[in-house]
């Protein structure tokens, strides 16, 4: 809750269900936007958490043809896997968004984007984008890979593991199609255009008022010098909400997910919202919107959704912040769903107490720095956990949203009761 009494609300990025939760994903924004909930209700405070299934992500479809399975069967066994556990891992959310069971948050997706292309937030204009020379696909996320123009890395579309920077089939160097190898060819067509640097000065604002950390401000400064991208707002693709204003058009999954905030978020205020000025004024009792998330999202989270919200009209001042972790490792490399490089967190929960669980995951949190995940350090954690000077006063601090730092609460916990333990460990 804000000075003013409203509403804070936090959020998480809504995982992939292309597989289970890792122990990486946990040591991230799960259980620290979990923690920092439970301190502000605590508090007194009036929050709101929401977080998704990212059903959308092609690379949900990427691994639907890798198993051989249709893509709903896919979205429902992984999605149920991570529902399962967030509740072994004590973590709860106000509102969970799951596109592929949500008419009703599909439907609005589409009549919002309809709404911001009508304002011209989305600008329709011939565009060129990227297919695959061999089967026509259209390149985007999980459908292609090359090399980052900024830092060098491998990646595929969007954001780069390495830098955080963004990239698409048509910047990023070498582009190729993941599904046949061949090379990127431009197509053309009318597309909707997110021209971001059309809303610089808002967005400049939104930054100036926001607390925003170091590794994400670098970003930000990188991308006021070097011009803020375009970003299309929908596409040519095979999966993903169809837009029934821009037939043939499927909408991109972060443009989604963005315009899925608004609304959401305003539904839950709001029941009764329809349009989009009834979703950007049931915003107005939102006092603080904070993103939790880790490093390799912080282009959407920092620029993207900041940018579509000022198309919509949603006042500066809202983004209260961003809390920012960087990789967490696994014996030395990161965890990756993909790579089946992981300690899934169902099994990890399920075998030991979920509350020690917690409790190590936010003393090892990859917070302000990488960090490396090893079984030898979590049974010595067991055996011994850290028995710090019992400073109330400072842990409490540790779990303010400014400066959040839930392993420096651990730190301060001491070995007699404390009333922030049952908060970090998901008991209260």
């Amino acid at each position: 809750m804000t000075a003013d009494g409203r509403l804070t609300v936090l959020t998480t990025p809504p995982p992939t269900p292309n597989g289970p939760l890792h122990v990486g994903h946990l040591s991230g924004p799960y259980i620290a936007a979990d923690v920092a909930a439970r301190a502000a209700r605590h508090r007194g405070e009036r929050v709101l958490t929401m977080t998704g299934l990212d059903s959308h992500q092609n690379y949900v479809a990427a691994k639907a043809a890798a198993e051989g399975r249709p893509v709903p069967d896919v979205v429902h066994t992984y999605g149920t896997e991570i529902r399962a556990a967030f509740r072994q891992a004590r973590i709860d959310y106000d509102v969970l968004a799951d596109p592929t069971e949500d008419a009703d948050y599909r439907k609005a997706v589409d009549r919002l984007m309809a709404e911001l292309v009508g304002t011209g937030a989305f600008v329709m204009e011939e565009t060129v984008y990227q297919a695959c020379a061999e089967c026509g696909r259209t390149l985007h996320h999980a459908y292609v890979s090359g090399t980052c123009p900024r830092c060098g890395e491998g990646m595929g579309g969007g954001a780069c593991e390495g830098c955080a920077g963004f990239a698409t089939a048509g910047t990023m160097v070498e582009a190729r199609s993941t599904c046949c190898g061949a090379p990127a060819v431009e197509r053309r067509a009318e597309l909707p255009v997110l021209h971001m640097e059309s809303y610089r000065t808002q967005l400049l604002e939104t930054w100036a008022r926001a607390h925003v950390p170091a590794s994400a401000m670098m970003l930000i400064h990188h991308y006021l010098d070097a011009g803020l991208p375009d970003v299309l707002a929908a596409y040519p693709t095979d999966w993903g909400i169809e837009l029934g204003a821009l037939p043939g058009l499927r909408a991109d999954v972060w443009i989604e997910m963005a315009v899925g905030y608004l609304y959401a978020i305003a539904r839950a205020v709001d029941p009764a919202v329809f349009s989009l000025a009834e979703c950007v004024n049931a915003w107005q009792q939102v006092g603080e919107l904070w993103h939790f998330l880790g490093i390799d999202n912080a282009f959407y989270y920092t620029i993207a959704i900041p940018a579509v919200f000022a198309a919509a009209g949603v006042p500066a001042g809202t983004l209260g912040g961003l809390v920012v972790n960087e990789f967490y490792r696994l014996e030395g490399l990161k965890f990756s769903t993909s790579r089946n490089h992981a300690i899934w967190a169902n099994e990890l929960l399920a075998a030991e107490d979920p509350g020690l669980v917690r409790l190590f995951l936010c003393y090892d949190r990859p917070d302000r720095y990488g960090s490396d995940f090893t079984l030898d350090a979590f049974r010595a954690f067991q055996k011994a956990p850290p028995r710090g000077d019992g400073d109330l006063a400072r842990a409490q601090a540790a779990l303010r949203l400014p400066g959040f730092d839930p392993a420096l609460a651990v730190r301060c916990l001491g070995a007699a009761p404390n009333p922030l333990r049952p908060l970090l460990t998901g008991e209260s």
